[in-house]
């Protein structure tokens, strides 16, 4: 987040207003979908003002939740840079926005007063952002234009490095933290909420998304059918909806299906969100839905309490985890066919599956043998 720089004070109070009319908008944006609305030229009706109340909740559900507050900060953010160098984010202009990036790239300033050098990763996505904030206003920013492109593209080749990789909770990993799990209401739901997110690979967003039966709330993100050998979950992910198998586990202790039937019978789960919050008696389950961020703190949680990675100290541990290390630990521990884990993991392509293997078997095949060397 860029800091407030000492410039021109003058100035700075003088476009104050506006900022607060943009994060009105911004706001209004998110939660009432008033950039939808009904031409000037054609009067309302009871039908066409029905539609609109249509039209502004798909227009809500074309991104998620967080997506929508992430570029609601990336324009506050771009609107108080401008602000503070006495300049206007309306109209869209390349020349400023290419400025705005190279900011990010290489903060001006000193000592304290210098904000932290941003990566590329999310000085892009900080543009994503931007877009979205201008398409809000009915306007356009063109990220092809040179000013930008150019910059970007400069810091790209200077700046890039690979991703950092959160680390993988593997099979003896997510064994050894539900070992750490009270068998109390709250322990039955978060050892479910571990081993269901590790064997279906899923997301922490598609974790406490699932509901108990198909239509049971509107927001939900899916299903789960418990069956014989398994349960099946129907998802609606970021690629689409697909279908989760999780098969039952060759002990009651470790089996993901077992913790699951075991949390819904306890928490007398029948209908609505599976995942929610517990009374703080811990004697029942509340009908409001888990927030993404416990599976994250539960995750974090579990590493220390576990011991894992011994050797670095806790607050590098606590770092070094987070939701996506359940997927990234079944991408890695299951010996199977490539393709079944990127099914799994609702992956377009298989270069992406790999990226999430941390450890895999390499060089088996030998392209250098294989032409002749």
């Amino acid at each position: 987040m860029l800091r407030d720089m000492p410039e021109n004070t003058e100035k700075s109070t003088a476009a104050a207003p506006d900022t607060i009319a943009d994060a009105h908008l911004d706001q209004s944006a998110r939660e009432n979908g008033d950039t939808i609305a009904l031409p000037a030229h054609i009067a309302g009706s009871g039908t066409l003002d029905r539609l609109v109340d249509t039209a502004r909740d798909y227009a809500r559900a074309a991104a998620s939740e967080n997506t929508l507050k992430a570029y609601a900060r990336d324009w506050e953010q771009f609107a108080r840079w401008c602000r503070m160098r006495g300049a206007d984010p309306l109209p869209p202009a390349p020349e400023l926005v290419g400025l705005y990036v190279a900011d990010l790239a290489a903060p001006q300033g000193q000592g304290a007063a210098k904000p932290p050098a941003l990566s590329v990763a999310t000085i892009e996505r900080r543009l994503s952002g931007l877009g979205w904030g201008y398409a809000q206003r009915g306007l356009r920013l063109d990220r092809k234009d040179r000013h930008i492109a150019s910059v970007l593209a400069g810091i790209r080749r200077k700046h890039a490095r690979p991703p950092v990789q959160k680390e993988a909770i593997l099979a003896e990993d997510i064994r050894a933290m539900v070992a750490t799990l009270p068998h109390d209401l709250r322990g039955l739901r978060d050892r479910a909420i571990l081993l269901i997110g590790f064997a279906g690979g899923l997301r922490r967003s598609e974790i406490v998304s699932l509901d108990r039966h198909k239509d049971d709330t509107m927001d939900s993100g899916g299903w789960i059918d418990i069956l014989d050998g398994g349960a099946l979950i129907t998802l609606r992910g970021k690629t689409g909806w697909r279908e989760v198998e999780i098969g039952r586990g060759s002990s009651d202790q470790t089996c993901p299906v077992h913790a699951l039937e075991q949390w819904l019978h306890f928490g007398r789960i029948s209908f609505g969100p599976i995942f929610t919050g517990v009374t703080r008696d811990g004697k029942r389950a509340k009908e409001t839905r888990l927030n993404d961020k416990h599976i994250a703190r539960l995750i974090k949680a579990c590493v220390l309490d576990a011991g894992l990675r011994p050797d670095l100290p806790d607050a590098e541990r606590v770092k070094r985890y987070s939701g996506h290390s359940l997927r990234a630990g079944l991408a890695s521990s299951a010996e199977v066919d490539e393709r079944y884990v990127q099914k799994q993991l609702g992956h377009a392509s298989a270069e992406m599956t790999r990226r999430y293997q941390r450890r895999r078997d390499r060089f088996r095949v030998n392209l250098t043998k294989a032409a002749g060397l």
